[in-house]
């Protein structure tokens, strides 16, 4: 029942009255005690739910609100340093949903590069494959679909390794106990390059300059005439590698030294 006049000081006010509009703002002075007010049920109030996430939730009610993944980390790559042709390498972290967005991000210039190919293996490692054109120190930006994402540091270096300018083969034929210099070179831009002794031998008394590619010195050791086969493996400061070739010859009995290429 609603008051329309004046009402027991004991009486508490209902939700019908609010609802009937018998009590207004205008009609209350001062301040009314919660022990004069009913409770009032959810249903008569306009918002009587929330929803966050797709779920709703009732007031004065409980439930699950599932806030999505956690966000994915970054760990390490492997391999680490790669060329311009194309290679896979191996990413691990946590995190990981089937099939995030992976970008190597070139940190000088900002260009991105996008995985040709992502593989999900676990939620602990993916495989991307890359081709990447532009020398450079890049890192890998990794998204997941639900959009949580992870930048690592600078933790791919792209290098196009070592290149042999001096053809692989004979170096030449030399006299037993003459003084011999001999120079292979191979390059990579301006970055310095150092060379050792792969496999087979040089000449006795002859040895190689790790820094400047010299094989020299005065041969020694040779009663007959002799081949000697060998390898020399470029490295730049990436640790690439490019092996090459070559042979030298002592000729026992010969005046003096000669070439032949």
């Amino acid at each position: 029942m609603a008051y329309i006049g004046n009402r027991p000081a004991n009486q508490a006010l209902t939700a019908n009255d609010i609802a009937d509009g018998i009590v207004t703002n205008d009609k209350l002075a001062g301040s009314i005690s919660n022990n004069k007010l009913l409770p009032l049920a959810n249903s008569t109030l306009v918002n009587d739910a929330v929803t966050y996430n797709s779920v709703t939730v009732a007031l004065g009610a409980s439930g699950s609100i599932d806030v999505g993944d956690p966000a994915p980390t970054f760990t390490s790559i492997s391999p680490a340093t790669i060329d311009n042709t194309s290679t896979i390498i191996t990413i691990t972290g946590t995190g990981f949903v089937s099939i995030p967005l992976v970008e190597a991000v070139n940190t000088t210039s900002g260009a991105r590069i996008t995985a040709s190919a992502v593989g999900f293996t676990s939620a602990t490692t993916l495989t991307a494959t890359f081709t990447i054109s532009i020398d450079g120190t890049y890192f890998i930006h990794i998204q997941n679909p639900d959009g949580g994402a992870v930048n690592s540091g600078s933790a791919l270096t792209v290098s196009d390794g070592p290149t042999w300018t001096t053809s692989s083969g004979s170096l030449g034929t030399f006299a037993g106990g003459s003084a011999i210099s001999e120079t292979v070179v191979a390059t990579e831009g301006a970055q310095a390059i150092t060379y050792a002794l792969q496999s087979g031998s040089l000449p006795g008394g002859l040895s190689l300059n790790t820094s400047t590619g010299v094989i020299s010195g005065t041969e020694s050791g040779a009663t007959v005439t002799t081949l000697f086969s060998f390898s020399i493996r470029a490295s730049d400061p990436q640790s690439q590698t490019a092996d090459r070739s070559f042979t030298m010859t002592i000729s026992v009995g010969a005046t003096g030294s000669t070439q032949f290429n």
